[in-house]
């Protein structure tokens, strides 16, 4: 019951929140829109240009203005608002909650030790990060599938110094703004689905330089009979992503 209250308020706050924003755009901010287009097209412009000092001061300077476009809107507000809502209440919940004691139940186990179930903890390779840039080791590594989030920064995973599983493997890269490159052996088949605001994509034979609010995807044609493949899901804002054979 709890668990479904807190995702009806989730759902109200998103929902307010995207009403706001539309207030915000059409009624009380016309000139948003342009504004977060120019300052979009100034870190993409930027980005391309790095590191040159004119890509660098195009870069900043558009995250600055896209920055303060942000800030200033109303849902942004809004959701500050509701945010600190939302953190008070689980607090006010948390305190309210009652301590359980539970009754100390001798368990047996067998010659080898085991009690109940053996929970392992796996490290990932990559980390959620807000700036910076990530990759696989250089040397020979153990696989794990890839969930990340990130803000702003390159992700590099290279598939040729690790030992795939048999099926199916999988990346899931959420990029506000860089670049995400893979590289795969010839022998390993691979599906991509690719999602971006503005950017490219060079995914095997399949290129394109100029993309605006697009959905692509690409899969070899023994993706479905293969033993080992690899299930690529990236989508960003601004960004490129590259998938290549090594």
């Amino acid at each position: 019951m709890l668990q479904k209250l807190k995702s009806d308020y989730l759902s109200w706050i998103v929902l307010i929140g995207a009403f706001f924003v539309l207030l915000d755009v059409f009624f009380f901010n016309r000139g948003l829109i342009f504004s977060l287009i120019v300052a979009i097209g100034m870190v993409y412009l930027g980005r391309k240009r790095m590191p040159r000092k004119t890509g660098k001061l195009l870069f900043w300077a558009g995250l600055f203005l896209l920055f303060i476009n942000v800030i200033n809107m109303m849902a942004v507000k809004f959701f500050l608002l509701a945010l600190l809502c939302f953190l008070i209440f689980q607090y006010m919940n948390r305190k309210q909650k009652t301590n359980t004691i539970l009754p100390i139940m001798n368990e047996q186990t067998d010659e080898a030790g085991y009690r109940g179930e053996t929970m392992i903890k796996e490290q990932p390779l990559f980390q959620n990060r807000f700036f910076g840039n990530q990759q696989t080791p250089d040397h020979v590594y153990e696989w794990n599938d890839v969930n990340i989030q990130c803000g702003v920064g390159d992700s590099l995973i290279d598939l040729s110094n690790t030992v795939l599983p048999k099926g199916e493997s999988d990346i899931f890269i959420r990029n506000i703004m860089g670049k995400v490159t893979v590289l795969i052996p010839y022998d390993v088949e691979v599906s991509v689905q690719h999602s971006v605001l503005f950017g490219s994509a060079r995914i095997l034979d399949f290129y394109e330089t100029s993309l605006v609010n697009r959905i692509i995807k690409v899969e070899t044609s023994q993706y479905e009979q293969a033993n080992q493949k690899v299930k690529i899901f990236t989508s960003m804002m601004i960004g490129d992503i590259e998938v290549k054979r090594v």
